[in-house]
């Protein structure tokens, strides 16, 4: 069994030539120059953050860079879920193009999954691709956004419609960055990091209705073993399928519901992504009870462990009127996970153990979602 503790440690994502490390531990951003060094040698770097982290971190990140011998600048954008656009995009690319953007400049996303995922989908596209390192500062990106490759941005047709495949060359998860981590972002990462249980491993997750309640008081090495299991887990997903053909999608459990909830709250404050998903899945275990999958007293353990969290089970009220499944199945029918027409959801047998399928019934969907005007 793994001893978990304080130190730094180290998950392989192994993609041949696209291989790379996930470094996760105290104090890591102090060590940043060197671990890029050791990889890459000494580059000219971007760093690329927000006006939240920015301020609280950028200053050390730029005196580890130039510690270890690299050169570079910082990039300071607007923060928020509104970053994730052609808007932003554009105003990046012109950026980093008119000082001077080289094929050997490495982008280095300091911040949460929005900051990754812009700076990731950048780096894909710019001089048709420059590398770029992921620092997590955020639970959710550090379990979830900043591995596997997936970069992107939203439109105004639904969420991360527009990006790549392009996997870093380095993941850098500090664990005290999350000290500074506002306890509703903390507890929408952590739902993240449930997911990884419900999806396939039975006992993290009742590792986690015993000790979750740690991760989000900050214990240190209930942190640390909550964002390694969950790393590990998506390591091994990504290197079976890199670019979710198959056994990946399994990672979208809740997603489905939860970007057609996103969708129809405008991507606004009112819904986290995480919060998004802690519904999200509630939503996917009880359609999967619906169609007669899954023991009921599977779907309530799931509720009353994200209720007793913290985290959301039902949805808000709507933002301008009232939810509607019509609207809410319209959204799913833009969803990047749909096929041949048929929209994929990913439910469930039971506890860790998920299936992606695209026969759903629609009538119990609709049900399922006709509820929620009730519940709100």
């Amino acid at each position: 069994m793994t001893q978990y503790s304080e130190s730094t440690q180290t998950i392989s994502v192994d993609l041949g030539p696209r291989s790379y490390d996930i470094a996760i531990g105290p104090g890591l951003l102090d060590s940043a120059g060197s671990l890029i060094s050791e990889r890459l040698g000494e580059r000219q770097t971007v760093i690329i953050t927000d006006s939240n982290v920015g301020p609280l971190y950028a200053e050390r990140l730029e005196h580890s860079l130039s510690e270890a011998g690299h050169t570079g600048r910082t990039i300071q954008i607007d923060a928020g879920e509104q970053a994730k656009s052609f808007v932003y995009l554009e105003s990046l690319l012109d950026d980093l193009l008119s000082e001077g953007l080289e094929r050997g400049t490495v982008l280095v996303a300091l911040g949460g999954g929005v900051i990754g995922d812009l700076t990731g989908f950048a780096a894909s596209i710019a001089l048709r691709g420059v590398e770029f390192v992921q620092i997590p500062t955020t639970l959710l990106a550090q379990v979830d956004s900043s591995v596997g490759g997936k970069t992107a941005i939203n439109s105004p047709h639904g969420k991360n419609l527009v990006g790549t495949f392009y996997q870093p060359r380095l993941v850098i998860a500090d664990t005290e960055t999350l000290k500074t981590l506002p306890p509703r972002e903390l507890a929408a990462g952590y739902a993240e990091t449930v997911k990884y249980g419900l999806l396939g491993d039975k006992a993290f997750f009742e590792w986690l209705e015993n000790d979750g309640a740690d991760v989000l008081a900050g214990d240190p090495v209930a942190q640390t073993r909550a964002i390694v299991r969950a790393c590990e887990m998506k390591a091994q997903i990504v290197n079976q399928d890199e670019r979710e053909t198959g056994r990946r999608a399994l990672l979208n459990l809740g997603h489905t519901f939860a970007h057609a909830l996103e969708a129809e709250t405008g991507f606004g404050g009112l819904l986290l992504h995480g919060e998004a998903v802690s519904i999200g899945i509630v939503l996917a275990f009880d359609l999967s009870v619906a169609l007669g999958l899954c023991p009921a007293a599977d779907a309530a353990r799931v509720r009353t462990h994200f209720e007793k969290i913290g985290l959301p089970t039902h949805v808000p009220p709507h933002p301008t009127g009232a939810w509607d499944a019509k609207t809410l199945i319209a959204h799913m029918g833009r969803d990047k996970k749909v096929q041949a027409g048929r929209t994929s959801f990913i439910l469930v047998r039971g506890i860790g153990d998920a299936f992606v399928t695209n026969e759903v019934d629609k009538a119990e969907l609709t049900h399922l979602l006709d509820t929620l005007a009730v519940a709100a």
